[in-house]
């Protein structure tokens, strides 16, 4: 399931990060990718350690596991460690796909979904479309600042050149309760459902009840 999620950062939210993202030390983001990808990675990466950079951390963090939607499509389990980067001068993420797991240790995830954080206004860059590859055919996003898109970590994707201005996103991976992306799209679906449905009936109708049901015993069936 590929799916943007608008406004996931608050107005407020945003400019908070774009005041705490200027006051980061920026390396070649090609450091943290794997063998291959980084032969076509072009960008730069920030660093977090900083006091400003662990506050970004926390913001950006904070709107993601408390988003509504973004947990009904994603499922976390566990999430990798939040980067954020920045693209201008041409620069670019040329075709690749994500490694199938991240990090040591305890810290290990298997990389079921990716997402993209837009911070930048797109009208403020040239170029830097998100493209990603579906078996032939293709899609481009470019998302407004604030939005998220999620997606299956199992696609070849890549971020076309900044011609001009600079693109800032925050990147990160998700291991999913439920591994499989036609599972997570029935489940979200389901749920989806089950929110329109409470409009309309009292939780302990049969409707409600059935509904309440299957999502309880799908998610038990198709979780790991």
């Amino acid at each position: 399931m590929h799916l943007t999620i608008g406004s996931i950062l608050s107005a407020e939210s945003l400019a908070e990060a774009r005041a705490l993202m200027d006051q980061l030390r920026w390396s070649d983001g090609a450091k943290t990718a794997g063998p291959t990808a980084r032969l076509v990675k072009r960008n730069r990466q920030a660093d977090l350690s900083s006091k400003a950079g662990a506050k970004l951390k926390s913001l950006l963090e904070k709107a993601l596991v408390t988003h509504v939607t973004f947990n009904a499509a994603t499922r976390p389990k566990r999430f990798s460690k939040l980067l954020v980067t920045e693209t201008s001068d041409g620069g670019e993420y040329g075709a690749h796909v994500d490694n199938p797991f991240m990090g040591r240790g305890d810290e290990r995830i298997r990389t079921d979904v990716s997402f993209t954080l837009f911070l930048s206004d797109p009208e403020s860059y040239e170029g830097g479309e998100l493209i990603i590859d579906q078996a032939g055919a293709t899609q481009s996003v470019k998302g407004q600042a604030g939005d998220v898109f999620v997606y299956p970590s199992t696609y070849l994707h890549a971020v076309s050149p900044v011609t001009s201005g600079v693109r800032r996103v925050c990147v990160g991976w998700i291991e999913s309760d439920i591994p499989d992306a036609g599972d997570r799209e029935l489940l979200f679906d389901l749920e989806n459902l089950h929110a329109s449905l409470s409009r309309q009936y009292t939780p302990h109708s049969p409707e409600m009840l059935t509904v309440t049901k299957l999502y309880a015993n799908l998610s038990r069936r198709l979780s790991r």
